[in-house]
Protein backbone atom coordinates (compact mmCIF):
# COMPACT_ATOMS: atom_id res chain seq x y z
CA UNK A 1 0.00 0.00 0.00
CA UNK A 2 1.38 3.40 -0.85
CA UNK A 3 2.13 5.70 2.06
CA UNK A 4 -0.22 8.59 2.65
CA UNK A 5 0.88 11.73 0.84
CA UNK A 6 3.19 9.81 -1.47
CA UNK A 7 2.94 10.72 -5.14
CA UNK A 8 1.00 8.14 -7.07
CA UNK A 9 2.68 6.54 -10.05
CA UNK A 10 1.58 8.11 -13.34
CA UNK A 11 -1.05 6.14 -15.21
CA UNK A 12 -0.06 4.76 -18.57
CA UNK A 13 -2.47 5.94 -21.19
CA UNK A 14 -2.97 3.64 -24.13
CA UNK A 15 -2.94 5.50 -27.42
CA UNK A 16 -6.32 5.78 -29.05
CA UNK A 17 -6.76 3.33 -31.87
CA UNK A 18 -7.88 4.60 -35.23
CA UNK A 19 -11.00 2.69 -36.22
CA UNK A 20 -10.60 0.48 -39.24
CA UNK A 21 -12.74 1.70 -42.08
CA UNK A 22 -13.74 -0.91 -44.61
CA UNK A 23 -14.45 0.65 -47.96
CA UNK A 24 -16.61 -1.44 -50.22
CA UNK A 25 -15.25 -1.58 -53.71
CA UNK A 26 -17.54 0.09 -56.17
CA UNK A 27 -19.01 -1.97 -58.94
CA UNK A 28 -17.10 -1.42 -62.15
CA UNK A 29 -18.67 1.28 -64.26
CA UNK A 30 -20.00 0.13 -67.62
CA UNK A 31 -17.63 0.66 -70.49
CA UNK A 32 -18.87 3.61 -72.52
CA UNK A 33 -17.46 3.88 -76.01
CA UNK A 34 -17.83 7.01 -78.13
CA UNK A 35 -17.89 6.80 -81.92
CA UNK A 36 -14.54 7.90 -83.34
CA UNK A 37 -16.30 9.24 -86.43
CA UNK A 38 -18.79 11.51 -84.62
CA UNK A 39 -17.20 14.92 -85.24
CA UNK A 40 -16.47 14.12 -88.88
CA UNK A 41 -20.01 12.83 -89.39
CA UNK A 42 -21.53 16.00 -87.93
CA UNK A 43 -19.48 18.18 -90.28
CA UNK A 44 -20.49 16.06 -93.26
CA UNK A 45 -24.19 16.12 -92.39
CA UNK A 46 -24.23 19.87 -91.69
CA UNK A 47 -22.69 20.53 -95.10
CA UNK A 48 -24.96 18.08 -96.91
CA UNK A 49 -28.34 18.96 -95.38
CA UNK A 50 -29.38 22.40 -94.01
CA UNK A 51 -32.38 20.91 -92.21
CA UNK A 52 -30.24 18.39 -90.40
CA UNK A 53 -27.71 21.13 -89.64
CA UNK A 54 -30.38 22.93 -87.60
CA UNK A 55 -31.29 19.73 -85.71
CA UNK A 56 -27.64 19.02 -84.93
CA UNK A 57 -27.17 22.56 -83.60
CA UNK A 58 -30.15 22.06 -81.27
CA UNK A 59 -28.49 19.04 -79.59
CA UNK A 60 -24.85 20.03 -79.02
CA UNK A 61 -24.03 18.01 -75.92
CA UNK A 62 -25.42 14.57 -76.63
CA UNK A 63 -24.01 11.79 -78.74
CA UNK A 64 -24.42 8.12 -79.43
CA UNK A 65 -22.59 5.84 -77.00
CA UNK A 66 -22.08 2.10 -76.78
CA UNK A 67 -22.32 0.32 -73.41
CA UNK A 68 -20.38 -2.59 -74.82
CA UNK A 69 -22.76 -5.36 -73.74
CA UNK A 70 -24.05 -7.08 -76.86
CA UNK A 71 -26.49 -9.34 -75.05
CA UNK A 72 -28.15 -6.42 -73.27
CA UNK A 73 -28.39 -4.46 -76.53
CA UNK A 74 -30.21 -7.31 -78.26
CA UNK A 75 -32.42 -8.04 -75.23
CA UNK A 76 -33.47 -4.39 -74.94
CA UNK A 77 -34.17 -4.28 -78.66
CA UNK A 78 -36.48 -7.29 -78.36
CA UNK A 79 -38.30 -5.63 -75.46
CA UNK A 80 -38.72 -2.46 -77.54
CA UNK A 81 -40.15 -4.12 -80.64
CA UNK A 82 -43.38 -2.48 -81.86
CA UNK A 83 -43.95 -0.38 -78.72
CA UNK A 84 -43.12 3.20 -77.80
CA UNK A 85 -39.80 4.15 -76.22
CA UNK A 86 -41.61 5.09 -73.00
CA UNK A 87 -43.41 1.74 -72.82
CA UNK A 88 -40.19 -0.14 -73.59
CA UNK A 89 -38.35 1.69 -70.80
CA UNK A 90 -41.12 0.83 -68.36
CA UNK A 91 -41.02 -2.89 -69.23
CA UNK A 92 -37.23 -2.97 -69.13
CA UNK A 93 -37.12 -1.33 -65.69
CA UNK A 94 -39.61 -3.87 -64.32
CA UNK A 95 -37.54 -6.67 -65.85
CA UNK A 96 -34.42 -5.36 -64.10
CA UNK A 97 -36.26 -5.19 -60.78
CA UNK A 98 -37.48 -8.78 -60.98
CA UNK A 99 -34.38 -10.15 -62.72
CA UNK A 100 -31.35 -8.19 -61.49
CA UNK A 101 -29.03 -10.57 -63.34
CA UNK A 102 -29.88 -9.78 -66.95
CA UNK A 103 -27.40 -12.15 -68.50
CA UNK A 104 -27.89 -15.28 -70.61
CA UNK A 105 -27.60 -17.51 -67.54
CA UNK A 106 -29.71 -15.15 -65.44
CA UNK A 107 -32.61 -15.11 -67.88
CA UNK A 108 -32.48 -18.85 -68.44
CA UNK A 109 -33.06 -19.31 -64.70
CA UNK A 110 -36.32 -17.36 -64.97
CA UNK A 111 -39.61 -18.87 -66.04
CA UNK A 112 -41.64 -17.42 -68.87
CA UNK A 113 -44.36 -16.54 -66.34
CA UNK A 114 -41.85 -14.43 -64.38
CA UNK A 115 -40.81 -12.58 -67.54
CA UNK A 116 -44.45 -12.04 -68.52
CA UNK A 117 -45.15 -10.50 -65.12
CA UNK A 118 -42.73 -7.71 -66.12
CA UNK A 119 -45.05 -6.69 -68.96
CA UNK A 120 -43.62 -8.84 -71.73
CA UNK A 121 -45.86 -10.72 -74.10
CA UNK A 122 -45.51 -14.49 -74.07
CA UNK A 123 -43.82 -14.33 -77.45
CA UNK A 124 -41.25 -11.74 -76.35
CA UNK A 125 -40.53 -13.71 -73.18
CA UNK A 126 -39.81 -16.76 -75.33
CA UNK A 127 -37.66 -14.66 -77.66
CA UNK A 128 -35.55 -13.45 -74.73
CA UNK A 129 -34.98 -16.98 -73.48
CA UNK A 130 -34.10 -18.17 -76.99
CA UNK A 131 -31.60 -15.31 -77.31
CA UNK A 132 -30.13 -16.29 -73.94
CA UNK A 133 -29.73 -19.90 -75.11
CA UNK A 134 -27.85 -18.77 -78.24
CA UNK A 135 -25.39 -16.84 -76.07
CA UNK A 136 -25.10 -19.48 -73.34
CA UNK A 137 -24.29 -22.30 -75.76
CA UNK A 138 -21.82 -20.24 -77.77
CA UNK A 139 -23.77 -20.00 -81.01
CA UNK A 140 -23.37 -16.21 -80.89
CA UNK A 141 -19.73 -15.11 -80.75
CA UNK A 142 -19.66 -11.33 -80.37
CA UNK A 143 -15.94 -11.06 -81.04
CA UNK A 144 -16.43 -12.86 -84.35
CA UNK A 145 -19.48 -10.77 -85.25
CA UNK A 146 -17.60 -7.53 -84.70
CA UNK A 147 -15.27 -8.34 -87.57
CA UNK A 148 -18.05 -8.98 -90.09
CA UNK A 149 -19.83 -6.65 -92.50
CA UNK A 150 -23.16 -5.05 -91.64
CA UNK A 151 -24.96 -7.33 -94.10
CA UNK A 152 -23.35 -10.49 -92.70
CA UNK A 153 -24.18 -9.49 -89.11
CA UNK A 154 -27.81 -8.85 -90.03
CA UNK A 155 -27.99 -12.24 -91.75
CA UNK A 156 -26.48 -14.00 -88.73
CA UNK A 157 -28.64 -12.32 -86.11
CA UNK A 158 -31.90 -12.70 -88.01
CA UNK A 159 -31.40 -16.46 -87.84
CA UNK A 160 -32.31 -16.16 -84.16
CA UNK A 161 -35.99 -16.45 -83.34
CA UNK A 162 -37.45 -13.04 -82.52
CA UNK A 163 -34.69 -10.98 -84.11
CA UNK A 164 -35.68 -9.27 -87.33
CA UNK A 165 -33.86 -6.76 -89.45
CA UNK A 166 -34.81 -3.79 -87.22
CA UNK A 167 -33.40 -5.45 -84.08
CA UNK A 168 -30.19 -6.35 -85.91
CA UNK A 169 -29.90 -2.75 -87.11
CA UNK A 170 -30.26 -1.46 -83.55
CA UNK A 171 -27.41 -3.78 -82.57
CA UNK A 172 -25.25 -2.36 -85.35
CA UNK A 173 -25.99 1.23 -84.34
CA UNK A 174 -25.98 1.02 -80.55
CA UNK A 175 -23.49 -1.74 -79.83
CA UNK A 176 -21.03 -1.87 -82.71
CA UNK A 177 -21.35 1.87 -83.49
CA UNK A 178 -21.51 1.24 -87.22
CA UNK A 179 -21.72 4.64 -88.97
CA UNK A 180 -23.89 3.94 -92.01
CA UNK A 181 -26.97 1.98 -90.90
CA UNK A 182 -30.32 3.22 -92.19
CA UNK A 183 -33.28 1.52 -90.41
CA UNK A 184 -35.98 2.46 -92.91
CA UNK A 185 -38.66 0.47 -91.04
CA UNK A 186 -38.16 2.42 -87.82
CA UNK A 187 -41.34 4.32 -86.96
CA UNK A 188 -39.51 7.12 -85.13
CA UNK A 189 -37.20 7.74 -88.07
CA UNK A 190 -40.14 7.88 -90.48
CA UNK A 191 -42.04 10.26 -88.21
CA UNK A 192 -39.07 12.61 -88.13
CA UNK A 193 -38.60 12.44 -91.90
CA UNK A 194 -42.30 13.14 -92.40
CA UNK A 195 -42.21 16.11 -90.02
CA UNK A 196 -39.04 17.78 -91.28
CA UNK A 197 -39.03 16.94 -94.98
CA UNK A 198 -42.46 15.81 -96.21
CA UNK A 199 -44.98 18.23 -94.66
CA UNK A 200 -46.44 15.61 -92.34
CA UNK A 201 -47.06 12.92 -94.94
CA UNK A 202 -48.51 9.78 -93.27
CA UNK A 203 -45.73 7.43 -92.26
CA UNK A 204 -47.66 4.38 -93.48
CA UNK A 205 -47.05 5.57 -97.02
CA UNK A 206 -43.30 5.69 -96.41
CA UNK A 207 -43.03 1.98 -95.80
CA UNK A 208 -43.48 0.92 -99.41
CA UNK A 209 -43.61 2.01 -103.02
CA UNK A 210 -42.91 5.60 -103.96
CA UNK A 211 -42.81 6.68 -100.31
CA UNK A 212 -40.10 4.16 -99.50
CA UNK A 213 -38.13 5.33 -102.54
CA UNK A 214 -38.24 8.93 -101.27
CA UNK A 215 -36.84 7.83 -97.92
CA UNK A 216 -34.05 5.88 -99.58
CA UNK A 217 -33.12 8.87 -101.73
CA UNK A 218 -32.86 11.05 -98.63
CA UNK A 219 -30.58 8.48 -97.11
CA UNK A 220 -28.20 8.78 -100.04
CA UNK A 221 -27.63 12.42 -99.07
CA UNK A 222 -26.62 11.38 -95.54
CA UNK A 223 -24.31 8.49 -96.54
CA UNK A 224 -21.83 7.36 -95.30
CA UNK A 225 -23.15 8.52 -91.91
CA UNK A 226 -26.78 7.45 -92.00
CA UNK A 227 -26.60 6.08 -88.45
CA UNK A 228 -25.71 9.55 -87.22
CA UNK A 229 -28.42 11.21 -89.31
CA UNK A 230 -30.94 8.71 -87.92
CA UNK A 231 -29.80 9.37 -84.36
CA UNK A 232 -30.25 13.14 -84.71
CA UNK A 233 -33.65 12.70 -86.34
CA UNK A 234 -34.66 10.60 -83.33
CA UNK A 235 -33.44 13.41 -81.07
CA UNK A 236 -35.68 15.87 -82.92
CA UNK A 237 -38.66 13.88 -81.60
CA UNK A 238 -37.25 13.06 -78.16
CA UNK A 239 -34.22 14.97 -76.85
CA UNK A 240 -33.39 12.23 -74.32
CA UNK A 241 -31.05 9.74 -76.01
CA UNK A 242 -32.22 6.17 -76.26
CA UNK A 243 -29.77 3.56 -75.00
CA UNK A 244 -29.70 -0.11 -75.95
Amino acid sequence: MAAAGAASAPRRVRPAQTPTVVVASAAPAPVVALPPFWAKAKRHLRDADPTLAVIIAQHPRVKLVSRGDGFTTLARSIVGQQISVKAADSVWNRLRERCPDISPQGLLRRRVTTLRACGLSERKAEYLRDLARHFADGHIDLAHLAGQSDADIIARLTDIRGIGRWTAEMFLIFNLLRPDVFPVDDVGLLKAISRHYLDGEPTAGLLRGAGREKVLQMGEVWAPYRSVATWYLWRSLDPVPVEY
